[in-house]
């Protein structure tokens, strides 16, 4: 396996970041996960576009479009497979064991593994735990994903894949790595950005390609909703069967399953719509 860092492509086993990197030592950067089809990145523009956003958020220097694509061309030729994750990590670079950054400029990595086709029915929980819909790194795609692990690992222990966040207003959020979906009376609906959720690229593309509302929607929707879905880069559109002790009927339900396949067609017509 050979991935790309300091400009070029090394051998997986080889390579190697400081100890010093203010990505690891404090979190200090971002990061895009890209589904890649037969070598071919889907929706790879969009992707950049968020991580530039995501910089500008963290007050990093703008990621240079060409090198990154670059970067995973390179990454998807020296690693031919039918379904894999490409990771874009960019990070703060070398530093102080602080939380000032260094002088040194940024770390950039492309990494690629292979994966599965996700099943089209999961199982979700709710938690405890609240996202800050005003905290300074709101909306940004950061590595900053302690919080992500802790209550993916409780989904884990309740056999579910995936664990849905409110926010601190008792509003429905967002799952650890995906944007969840309610069906209300044959009508699509999923929380706005300004819940606090992530902007994320297959979930701007469910709402144009389904008419999906945006709408403040309280926690406890997910104890009426009709239906119930997921987005994320590699779930694409995935039916929820079970949330909690709270099992739907006939999933995917009919509405989740026209959006499955329209989002399946669509996605094929164009690999970066």
């Amino acid at each position: 396996m050979r991935i790309w860092l300091d400009g070029g492509l090394q051998d997986m086993e080889s390579a190697r970041v400081s100890v010093f990197d203010h990505g690891l030592t404090v979190g200090d950067g971002i990061f895009e996960t890209v589904k890649a089809v037969d070598g071919q990145p889907f929706a790879l523009t969009r992707h950049l576009d968020r991580l530039t956003r995501s910089a500008r958020g963290l007050g990093l220097p703008d990621p240079d479009h060409a090198e990154v694509r670059r970067a995973c061309a390179a990454v998807l030729e020296a690693n031919p497979m039918p379904l894999g994750r490409l990771r874009i990590t960019y990070t703060g670079g070398h530093g102080p064991l602080g939380s000032d950054r260094g002088e040194h400029g940024p770390t950039l990595v492309v990494a690629l593994g292979e994966t599965a086709r996700r099943p089209d029915a999961t199982a979700v929980i709710t938690v405890p735990w609240t996202r800050n819909e005003r905290g300074a790194l709101t909306g940004l795609k950061t590595t900053s994903y302690a919080e992500n692990v802790v209550a993916l690992s409780r989904a884990h222990q309740h056999g579910a894949s995936e664990a849905l966040f409110g926010n601190t207003v008792g509003q429905l959020c967002e799952g650890t790595g995906s944007n969840v979906f309610v069906v209300l009376d044959g009508e699509i609906h999923t929380p706005p950005i300004a819940s606090g959720c992530l902007p994320g690229i297959t979930r701007a593309l469910a709402v144009e390609w389904t008419g999906a509302k945006e709408t403040d929607l309280p926690l406890d929707v997910l104890e009426r909703a009709d239906e119930v879905f997921l987005t994320s880069t590699l779930r694409d559109v995935q039916a929820v069967h079970r949330i909690d002790d709270r099992e739907l009927p006939a999933v995917p339900g009919p509405v989740t399953a026209k959006a499955m396949r329209v989002f399946e067609d669509r996605a094929g017509e164009d690999l970066d719509p």
